[in-house]
């Protein structure tokens, strides 16, 4: 049988330290109008909306096609058939609210109805400018000290008690 062992010292806790510096701004980037901002996302809209639209919808992580469900289109945007484009608005909508971008509904609406081509640049351009920022996270871990122990010394377990032979002797008997 092992010693017992006794221990002396609880362990501590450390204090711990995070700082998260983040260079993600608080709305959007560049303007609705903003296509001199990259020319390159303006031009692949402008040649291949749908192409455009299905690429950027997989960035976001969602389906590849979606954007295809949408009502018609052309190469340069919708066609105007007096709806908002469900899923064009979804994007926005859900683009603004997982980044924290201020702005609401009736805007996203008036943007995805009036200019579509140029609200799913504005994404696009977000989120090239969003995946290329910088986050600087500066952590201190928490260590906590191994306990000390200390073995009792000499133990020696007990025998179990047996009385001395005479006073079994009535016992033993039949």
């Amino acid at each position: 049988m092992a010693a017992p062992v006794i221990v002396m010292a609880q362990p501590q806790q450390t204090s711990t330290t995070t700082t998260i510096i983040s260079t993600q701004p608080k709305g959007w980037n560049t303007g609705i109008f903003g296509c001199c901002e990259d020319c390159g996302i303006c031009c692949c809209a402008f040649w291949c909306m749908p192409c455009f639209m299905c690429k950027t919808v997989d960035q976001f992580g969602e389906c590849l096609c979606l954007p295809l469900l949408d009502t018609s289109f052309n190469a340069c945007g919708y066609i105007s058939v007096g709806a908002i484009p469900p899923i064009s608005l979804s994007m926005r909508a859900a683009f603004r609210e997982r980044n924290g971008i201020p702005g609401s509904i009736f805007n996203d609406c008036c943007i995805m109805y009036w200019c579509n081509s140029c609200g799913w640049c504005q994404i696009a351009r977000e989120m090239k400018a969003r995946r290329n920022a910088v986050t600087v996270v500066n952590a201190s871990t928490t260590v906590l000290p191994h306990p000390t122990y200390m073995p009792q010394p000499g133990y020696n377990p007990q025998q179990p008690y047996m009385p001395p032979a005479n006073q079994m002797a009535p016992y033993l008997q039949k």
